[in-house]
Order: C-alpha cells, then sequence, then structure tokens
C-alpha cells in the first residue's frame, strides 16, 4: 500500500453508494448489522439512481475513515487478490523517487518539494531526506476540475451550441486535448487574433440524444483553461496566490539549511501537472520571485552583501502522471527496502510515529 497525500484524482475510483431508504438501513442494522450494508464502491457505483453517494475524500483530506477503509479493504483483497500478512506495507513521499528517472536529477536524492496535482486539489510537499516537512505544506484550491469548470464557463460564454448535458463532457474533452501552458497571455491572445486558422482547433463531438454531429471551434481556451494555476483570480475570486508564489511561500517557512535543496528539486506529480510547459513556467516564474528578493537584500545592504544566486529547477519526467505509484515501485525493488522495512511487533512497541522516517532513506544516494 503507497500512502502520501491522497490526490483528489483517487475521487474517480473511491464513491461509495450506501441505500438512500434511512428506513431501510436502519432495519438492515438491526437484522443483519453495519457489515451488511447494501453499498456498491468504485465503478460499481456509478449510475445507481436509487442510492446516495458518499465521497470519503475531500479536497485531498480523508472525511470518513469508515467507508475509507471499505474502500481499501476492497482493493487489497478483491482487485489486488493480495493478503497484507504476506507483504510489505510502504509509507513514503514517493513522487521524488519517480523523479529519478529524470535526466535533470543528477542523483538519487529524497530532498525536495513535491508538487502534486490531481483533480480537485493541488498539495506543495515539502519532503527533507525522506522526512515531510508537514507543517509547512499547503494546498491549492486550483486543480483540474476548476479547469474544467473555467473552460465550460468560458465555452458557454460564447454560445458554441454544446449540447447542455454534454458541456461538462465537452469541457473535459478540450482540457486533455488541446490546452497547454503559455509564456505570456497577452501575447498569446495576439497570436490567435493575427492568425487564427494556425492556432484554432476544431471539436467534433456527437450529440448523445439526437445522435446528430455538432463541432466547435477551440481558441482562447486553450491556454486561458491551465492558466488559472498563475492567475488564479480569473476563475476563484477567494484565491489569488499563482502557485510560483506558494512554492516559494512553502520552501521559505522551511529551516533555512534546507532551502537551496528544495528549489533544485521541485517535482511534478500528477495528471493536472501534465500541460505542456507546465515545468518551464513554473520555474521561470519562480526564479523570477527568488531572483527580486536576492535584489532586494542586495539594495537593502548597500550593495555590502552579495547573496549567491539561488538555483531554482523543477523537474518532469515520462512517469509524471502516475509518480507516486512508479516512486512505490523504484522504491520497493531497491535491495535495501527489506532490510529496513518495519515489523507489525516494532509499529507495536513504538507507534504510529515509526512510519515518520527509515532508514532506508538515507542510503540511497
Amino acid at each position: 500500500m503507497v500512502t502520501g497525500p491522497i490526490t483528489s484524482d483517487t475521487l474517480l475510483s473511491i464513491a461509495i453508494k450506501e441505500s438512500a431508504s434511512v428506513g431501510e438501513q436502519a432495519q438492515r442494522r438491526l437484522v443483519r448489522g453495519v457489515d451488511d450494508l447494501d453499498f456498491y464502491i468504485g465503478d460499481e457505483a456509478i449510475d445507481k439512481p436509487n442510492y446516495a453517494t458518499k465521497w470519503p475524500i475531500r479536497h485531498g483530506m480523508v472525511e470518513d475513515w469508515d467507508l475509507m477503509e471499505k474502500f481499501l479493504e476492497q482493493v487489497i483483497f478483491k482487485y489486488l487478490r493480495a493478503e497484507p500478512e504476506d507483504h510489505s506495507f510502504l509509507m513514503a513521499v514517493l513522487a521524488l523517487a519517480a523523479s529519478w528517472t529524470s535526466r535533470q536529477v543528477g542523483q538519487r536524492t529524497l530532498t525536495g518539494i513535491v508538487i502534486d496535482s490531481g483533480d480537485g486539489v493541488t498539495h506543495a510537499i515539502p519532503v527533507a531526506e525522506g522526512y515531510v516537512i508537514g507543517s509547512c505544506i499547503k494546498h491549492i484550491p486550483i486543480a483540474g476540475r476548476d479547469i474544467t469548470f473555467f473552460i465550460q464557463q468560458l465555452l458557454r460564454d460564447r454560445e458554441v451550441g454544446i449540447p447542455p448535458e454534454q458541456s461538462l463532457e465537452t469541457a473535459k474533452a478540450v482540457k486533455e486535448r488541446y490546452c497547454y501552458i503559455c509564456p505570456d497571455i497577452v501575447k498569446e491572445f495576439t497570436k490567435y487574433d493575427s492568425d487564427p486558422g494556425k492556432w484554432i482547433k476544431q471539436y467534433r463531438g456527437i450529440n448523445a440524444v439526437s445522435k446528430t454531429a455538432f463541432h466547435i471551434d477551440v481558441g482562447y481556451e486553450r491556454f486561458m483553461g491551465p492558466e488559472i494555476f498563475f492567475h488564479p483570480e480569473f476563475a476563484n475570486p477567494d484565491f489569488m496566490q499563482p502557485i510560483s508564489d506558494v512554492v516559494d511561500e512553502v520552501i521559505q517557512n522551511c529551516p533555512i539549511d534546507v532551502r537551496r535543496p528544495l528549489y533544485k528539486n521541485i517535482v511534478l506529480s500528477g495528471g493536472s501537472t501534465m500541460f505542456r510547459d507546465f515545468g518551464r513556467r513554473l520555474q521561470r516564474d519562480l526564479k523570477r520571485v527568488v531572483d527580486a528578493r536576492l535584489r532586494l537584500s542586495e539594495e537593502l545592504s548597500g550593495g555590502r552583501i552579495k547573496p549567491k544566486p539561488m538555483e531554482v529547477q523543477v523537474v518532469t519526467h515520462h512517469m509524471q502522471r502516475y509518480a507516486v505509484w512508479f516512486g512505490g515501485s523504484m522504491l520497493a525493488s531497491t535491495p535495501e527496502f527489506f532490510q529496513v522495512c518495519h515489523s507489525k511487533k516494532a509499529y507495536d512497541e513504538i507507534g504510529p510515529s515509526i512510519c515518520r522516517h527509515n532508514p532506508v532513506f538515507g542510503i540511497m544516494s
């Protein structure tokens, strides 16, 4: 089992449904017990109108551990067909390990900051030598779902003739097929206006009701959608901080001796970091923030102090979408892993804090 901050992508597979009839539920509890409640998990829970949907995870946080336990039981016993007694359970932040496959990473290190963005929430998680600096973790209420909703709204405003019942589905398809991160939003508008034939794409779909074809032009939505990572006020008036500023704030809140290594190893993880040039834009904007701070420091000292330049590097790699799972497999395949697994006896003796750190992290350089 691999754990860490649970991204909202997980929500797609843990929808749990229980009978909507309160009277029936109460009767079942009296007659058969809670364990015999009528419920479905994951894909089986989709499209059951007589059942109420429950989501154990909201914005990356587990809200209902009883339902989460049901989900994990199903994963382990039904899908993995595994006996927990016969397997090791890996507890760590694993996206950093997945980044070892990137040419940008010179050596295997578990010091860095993970930007994990799924469907419902984005996390900035600093890690020092395999230890999560929990007090410095920040979440950003901008992720894949927000981009989809924003694109949906842009398309609605243009009244492009999308069937209402397929509005969300179309927006998601546009996001996944055509969207990218641009370096300068003003220049991007100019490009589309001066040569629309080159930049505007065509999306074609089938009306699910009438079975007739429809098509729409996809223009500004291509870059405006994911731009909310860097201008969140476009979609969320209650949150105004660009992702680059959040990352900088997280690192500045960390102990001073790990700040340089954190800036040097910013690792992307999750499906919503897969937009083209996401890493390049984040690195550029973050570098500007850091350099501005260094210039200000030099000015305030009257030129007497010349700060050492700060290296900023955002790491991208081909397994970015599945970074946590891939990182887990990489760590678990090392010969050192099984030598330092925590036993149940040690867990019972020391307690949950035993999962906070592992000697394996210190011997993998």
